[in-house]
């Protein structure tokens, strides 16, 4: 299914001219128009769905091996020295369109990117309660 205001299942379904890298029946990878490196691009999938939790396991497992496909193809084509993998879900974790998509930004020594977070700290105690929580 697509939501008729998507801009990405306008873009995916090829309405909007992209840069694309790669298309098939269930997926298609752009390049970033507002790039954090060179050759940033963006896996959408053809159909509409707002976030990971949405996702059925089919299209996730999809993605991820296209991610693993692009990955392996920007280290030959593009020479980078790493690559980050990035896929936001809801507002506060910096999701800015509602439909899934996965950012592969290929890294570059020196490329004066700050892709990350600040590392807290937890206690045994502390990590043992959210282990419970969520594991059991």
């Amino acid at each position: 299914m697509r939501e008729d205001n998507c801009i990405f299942c306008k873009i995916a379904n090829g309405e909007i001219p992209s840069k694309t890298l790669y298309e098939d029946d269930a997926f298609r990878v752009i390049l970033d128009l507002g790039p954090a490196a060179k050759g940033h691009a963006l896996i959408l999938p053809k159909e509409h769905y707002e976030n990971l939790y949405e996702l059925p396991d089919k299209t996730a497992a999809g993605a991820m091996l296209l991610a693993k496909k692009m990955a392996a193809l920007m280290k030959e084509k593009l020479g980078c020295d790493g690559l980050n993998l990035i896929q936001n879900n809801g507002e506060t974790a910096g999701q800015t369109v509602f439909h899934f998509h996965m950012h592969l930004i290929p890294r570059y020594k020196d490329d004066g990117q700050k892709i990350g977070w600040v590392q807290g700290k937890a206690e045994a105690e502390e990590l043992e309660e959210i282990r419970k929580l969520i594991a059991e």
